[in-house]
């Protein structure tokens, strides 16, 4: 059918009459396109373009509620966090004084003046050794026995005592070497022969005075002794206060009796009288406490509640292994640690000084006493040093808790354990002082965090983290592992 087949055709085109109309007329399109505008090139919007595009109404209503959701999160947000911090219950830091931050160490220098030897050698060895003691983490000595010669004396000042000269570089060196020094008065006679009440109180304050001036940090006294009295005490607060604008002087109450008497001094009790009460973990006994003497002195302690500062030594005598274990204890108890110096220390565990004596044996190699020697040591410097940085350690509420063995019997003392915590920091000190290895009962371990990490022990072997579901205690085993808080 030809294209142009009439007018009435349908897709008539009109081509011209030229010689190539064939060609063009197979070549047309059938739909020939309107023309159109001319089109722009693409071009970036100007800055006055995007403003103008920007400022719609519709943009500035999502921009405004954008702008005002975010200032009430971050208000809300802040708000929250006070509330959090002002609700959250915190530890209060309470500032200590020097005695309460202190570990006391208890000498008797008559120990060190052999008479053989000259009174002054063993003075001038305790001397240099004091620097050494302060870096083991000490910081008071006691100095016990220095008037026991001079009993019935009626001047107990350094002018009536034969070892003044050394007592004097004593304490000068003491000064110097950052240690404080407490005089003990324990079982001295103060002036008993004087008749005249007047007279006596006034000899007894130019004796404190002395010492006061020589730079002694304070005195001790026994609760058996006649000073021990609500007037005594009242007159030496006086004297020492005459010195407190130096550093504060203190009182130490040796306690030898089951319960102190009670002073009523305008309406407060003894523990303004004395700063510090110290008490013994064991019983004098003359022979070597068992285990479960030990337990039982210890259990009593930990369960009732004392008053006043306390500065716990450990009195009586036990095994080697149950001496390091009773170290642990009064390193880790509320209140300040005393270390007693006698013989049975320095040949046991020589966290005292070896005056005159070599640590190897003439072979060459160390003995089983110097090896335990040496480990106490270490034990005794980590202790302290660990004490001395950890505020929980320091003034952290104390928690006792019951724990059992699984296995326990009624011949095997039970496992003695209490938790020392400020904040969310957590100290759990472990005592097995039984005769047995042990495991913790499961059902007080599951009350508290599963993981610690090992601080210190008995046998200063136990290093990393650790579990309490799988920790088992050694035979007279001491460990203190600080708590990792549980994720919940």
């Amino acid at each position: 059918m030809p294209l142009n087949a009439g007018d009435s055709g349908y897709g008539a085109v009109s081509v011209p009459a030229t010689s190539a109309s064939a060609d063009v007329t197979e070549a047309a399109p059938l739909l020939v396109p309107q023309p159109g505008p001319e089109e722009e090139a693409w071009r970036p919007m100007t800055k006055e373009e995007l403003e103008r595009k920007a400022g719609g109404p519709r943009w500035a209503q999502v921009r405004f509620y954008l702008v005002l959701l975010f200032w009430v999160t971050w208000l809300v947000m802040f708000i929250a966090s006070i509330v959090i911090v002002i609700l959250s219950p915190r530890p209060v830091v309470t500032p200590l004084k020097w005695w309460q931050k202190s570990l006391f160490y208890q000498l008797q220098p008559e120990m060190y003046m052999d008479a053989q030897s000259g009174r002054s050698e063993g003075i001038n060895a305790l001397c240099v050794q004091l620097p050494h003691l302060k870096s083991l983490g000490i910081g008071a000595l006691i100095l016990e026995g220095l008037f026991h010669q001079n009993k019935s004396s009626t001047n107990l000042t350094g002018e009536g005592m034969e070892t003044w000269p050394q007592i004097r570089h004593l304490l000068g060196e003491s000064n110097k070497a950052g240690l404080r020094v407490v005089l003990d008065f324990c079982h001295v006679e103060f002036l008993e022969s004087v008749e005249d009440a007047s007279e006596r109180s006034d000899r007894v304050q130019n004796t404190l005075r002395f010492w006061l001036r020589q730079g002694v940090a304070g005195f001790a006294i026994c609760d058996t002794d006649a000073t021990f009295s609500e007037k005594t005490l009242l007159m030496w607060r006086d004297v020492l206060r005459e010195f407190n604008h130096e550093e504060e002087r203190i009182i130490v109450l040796k306690q030898t009796t089951d319960v102190l008497p009670s002073f009523n001094v305008s309406g407060q009790n003894n523990v303004t009288l004395v700063d510090i009460v110290m008490r013994s973990l064991l019983p004098s006994s003359p022979k070597l406490l068992s285990g479960n003497e030990v337990a039982a002195a210890i259990g009593s302690h930990l369960q009732k509640a004392e008053d006043g500062w306390p500065s716990w030594t450990v009195g009586g005598h036990t095994s080697n292994d149950l001496n390091k274990l009773l170290l642990v204890l009064t390193m880790t108890l509320p209140g300040s640690p005393a270390v007693q110096y006698d013989e049975e220390t320095e040949r046991r565990q020589n966290y005292s000084i070896n005056v005159g004596s070599s640590p190897k044996e003439s072979n060459g190699t160390m003995s089983n006493t110097d090896q335990n020697k040496d480990l106490s040591s270490v034990l005794f410097t980590s202790l302290s040093h660990t004490r001395a940085r950890e505020e929980a350690l320091q003034y952290g509420t104390f928690t006792f808790l019951p724990f059992s063995s699984g296995n326990s019997s009624l011949s095997s003392p039970p496992i003695l354990a209490f938790l020392r915590s400020w904040g969310c920091v957590h100290f759990l000190v472990l005592l097995n002082v039984g005769p047995h290895s042990s495991p913790l009962d499961p059902v007080l371990a599951s009350s508290l965090p599963e993981g610690g990490v090992f601080m210190a022990s008995t046998g200063m072997d136990r290093r990393g983290s650790t579990s309490l579901n799988t920790l088992k205690l050694r035979p007279h085993e001491a460990v203190v592992i600080k708590l990792f808080e549980s994720a919940r």
